[in-house]
């Protein structure tokens, strides 16, 4: 059970008395009769074979108030988007899977390319992009949850938590923001958000001095979640990362766009375990180390665009500040753990913040190369205006892709 305590300028919707998921989900039966609701899977096939997915098909199967799921395949062929189709058949809900690879959406991609507006980059970004189109082209949704298919801890309850404040009519909110406890077998973790997010959102305070946006991204418990519902109204003009900044640039995207009344964090689980990536020291271009790098220049970026000038000077300083910062984390989180009979790994934590502070400075200059680069894909309203019928499009390569096999 959580605290009651509102910080910052995000409502926080706590777990405070353990409400039932079937009650939740009874509410949630009585808002889909005018809020329609789908949830997005992006799916690599690999994880088709893991007990983590499983879990959660077996968890989702159920579920009554899902008007449709919508499931982005990547790296798959033709065999196993077939396989695909039967997996993901158990489901009860309305169905459609994205084959990303397929011929018919790679032709909308190739036209797209064309064009200069398709991602850049494969990967998550471009398949919750895909997917959140195609939402789009059936225009029978009101609401869009997503989350990611590595999680092993979870249960239904997570997302009725996290799709509620968005179904709600009587709410006002467009976005809603997952959050939990980084912690399972005994080990604290997440160390991303623990000790880069947190300590370089302090050292920008400290450099750039405080302003709305830097103390909007410090309101979120855990802004790096990939657990997230919103209004499909606010996917039309929604630009989203095609890297790792993904959960940090939808975020920026939304104080751009929406009043931060319009925006709340829920508590969708007590313990969360996922997939972990690797520090990958040695490779820039792979597991924590390319996400640090990709997260730390979305935050960059989107200060420069609120007016902040940034000199190699100033990346100099940010990383002493951040330095100074993250030990102090270091030793808060040690702490933590150690009164919740928690393992960590103290030498670990110090390697993850020297290498983080390496890449604050290597962000910063990459930044500083190419101050005119746009990770962004772009939004879906520019693509209709550049290809008009780009819906109808995405709309018949899935049917089509969805019977045909």
């Amino acid at each position: 059970m959580g605290d009651f305590h509102q910080s910052g300028t995000i409502t926080t919707l706590h777990n405070l008395a353990d409400r039932t998921t079937e009650d939740l989900e009874r509410e949630l039966m009585g808002f889909s009769r005018t809020m329609p609701m789908t949830l997005v899977l992006p799916s690599l096939y690999s994880e088709l074979e893991t007990d983590a997915l499983e879990g959660i098909i077996q968890e989702l199967k159920d579920v009554p108030y899902l008007n449709q799921i919508i499931v982005g395949l990547d790296r798959a062929t033709k065999e196993e988007f077939e396989h695909a189709k039967e997996y993901f058949g158990r489901l009860s809900q309305n169905l459609k899977i994205l084959w990303n690879d397929g011929p018919r959406l790679r032709a909308i991609d190739d036209k797209l390319q064309k064009l200069e507006l398709a991602p850049k980059e494969a990967g998550k970004g471009r398949n919750v992009w895909y997917c959140y189109g195609y939402a789009l082209a059936q225009g029978n949704s009101k609401v869009v949850a997503m989350h990611d298919c590595d999680i092993k801890t979870y249960d239904r309850g997570l997302l009725a938590r996290l799709i509620y404040p968005v179904a709600n009519p009587n709410f006002r909110y467009q976005f809603s923001k997952g959050y939990y406890a980084r912690y399972a077998d005994g080990k604290l973790n997440g160390r991303v958000c623990r000790l880069l997010v947190t300590p370089l959102l302090r050292a920008l305070k400290q450099v750039c001095g405080s302003n709305e946006y830097l103390e909007y991204l410090d309101s979120f418990k855990y802004s790096l979640s990939g657990e997230f519902a919103l209004r499909t109204d606010v996917i039309s003009n929604l630009r989203i990362p095609s890297d790792w900044g993904l959960e940090i640039g939808v975020l920026s995207e939304l104080y751009r766009n929406y009043n931060e009344r319009n925006i709340c964090q829920v508590d969708i689980s007590d313990c969360y375990d996922h997939k972990h990536q690797p520090l990958s020291k040695e490779d820039t271009n792979t597991g924590l180390s390319k996400m640090s790098t990709d997260i730390t220049k979305a935050v960059f970026r989107k200060l420069a665009t609120n007016g902040f000038v940034f000199t190699e000077e100033h990346f100099r300083t940010i990383k002493a500040c951040y330095f100074r910062n993250a030990l102090d984390f270091v030793e808060m989180y040690y702490n933590d753990a150690m009164f919740n009979g928690l393992t960590i790994d103290r030498h670990g934590e110090e390697e993850a913040v020297e290498l983080f502070a390496k890449n604050i400075v290597e962000a910063g200059q990459q930044y500083l190369e190419n101050p005119m680069a746009t990770p962004f894909i772009p939004s879906w309203n520019r693509i209709k205006a550049a290809e008009p019928d780009v819906f109808e499009q995405l709309y018949d390569a899935v049917e089509l892709d969805n019977s045909d096999y």
